[in-house]
Parts: C-alpha cells; sequence; structure tokens
C-alpha cells in the first residue's frame, strides 16, 4: 500500500508553513500515475533520475517517498527489499528516535504502517519468515495511528492479508509476481 504524494506534499507544505504544494513530491506523484498507469520502466526511469536530483543526503522525506514507490518498480525481489529498507531508513531520519516526532510530520506518520508492512512483504517473498513477521508486527501496531478512511482500510487489510499468507507454520504462500504488493 502506497499513500498518494499528494497526501505528503500537502504534510510538507503545512510543515513548511507553504501554500503551495511541494514541487518534488508534485513530481514523484506524477511519476507514479505514470506507474499504475502501466509503464513500469519508464517510470522506475523517471524515479531514478529525481532520486539522482535528491541525492543520498537531500531531504528525508522526498528521499523516503522516492524509495518507497521506486521499491514497486523493481523486477528483482531483492532490490525492491533495498528501495523499502532505504524508505524506511529516510523515515526514521525526519522523525528522529523519538515517536512524538510524528506528531509534526503527519504524511510520514501515515507511511509507517505501509513501509512496515512492504518490508514484511518483502521478507515474506524472500522466505525470511521471522524478519516478515516482525515488521508485520511493527505494521500492525503502527496502523492504530491510521484514520478510518479508504487508505487506513486499505492498509489495515493488507496486514490482515499477509497475516493469512504467512500463517502459523510462517510459509508464504500465493505470491504474486515481483512489485506486488499484498
Amino acid at each position: 500500500m502506497r499513500q498518494s504524494a499528494s497526501g505528503a506534499e500537502g504534510a510538507v507544505a503545512e510543515r513548511q508553513g507553504q501554500t503551495a504544494p511541494d514541487a518534488v513530491l508534485t513530481r514523484i506523484g506524477q511519476v507514479v500515475m505514470l506507474h499504475h498507469a502501466g509503464d513500469r520502466e519508464e517510470a522506475r526511469h523517471r524515479l531514478l533520475g529525481l532520486w539522482s536530483e535528491v541525492g543520498a543526503h537531500g531531504d528525508p522525506l522526498h528521499r523516503c517517498t522516492l524509495a518507497h514507490y521506486l521499491a514497486d518498480a523493481q523486477d528483482d525481489p531483492e532490490d525492491e527489499l533495498a528501495w523499502d529498507l532505504r524508505a524506511l531508513t529516510a523515515a526514521e531520519e525526519v522523525v528522529g528516535d523519538r515517536p512524538a516526532a510524528y506528531e509534526g510530520f503527519p504524511a510520514v506518520r501515515a507511511l509507517y504502517p505501509s513501509l512496515h508492512l512492504n518490508l514484511a512483504a518483502d521478507y515474506a517473498r524472500l522466505g525470511r519468515p521471522d524478519a516478515a513477521r516482525t515488521h508485520l508486527h511493527r505494521a500492525r501496531g503502527a496502523a492504530r495511528t491510521l484514520a478510518d478512511d479508504t487508505y487506513g482500510e486499505g492498509v489495515r487489510a493488507a496486514i490482515r492479508r499477509l497475516e493469512d499468507r504467512l500463517g502459523e507454520g510462517g510459509t508464504p504462500g500465493g505470491w504474486g509476481p515481483p512489485g506486488r504488493r499484498p
């Protein structure tokens, strides 16, 4: 489950006291629409171009959002995992190591359940059920902060689906092609 870039850009504008949306997040959102329209290769190419512009030390919210979407554009499950880990690392830079810091960054707080859910799915797909369960537990905990809206319900439903797939035996089943999320 990926949060829309428009929700993230609104939170950034609010945090920065701006009335205009964040241009980088807007560009990410445009590329995500391209990806959702079916042009995965071009979307990956454009997202990587944006990643080069932002840089490895650029704004952590931009890096988090880019890496979060770049993960979905990968063909290899290991690459998908690497991008999802980058997204989580950047999110942690935004909020620091204080949970109270989430309060100033609602877009990042809303991404945490999805970030952990995606990592859980990555690890399950790679045959690492213990790591999958760890991130699934974190996704469940973070999902408590989500609103009862379409996004929140979608993330919670995806968590339940992954719980069902992992089952008591811990063996994932029914996984789709790489890049497809639960």
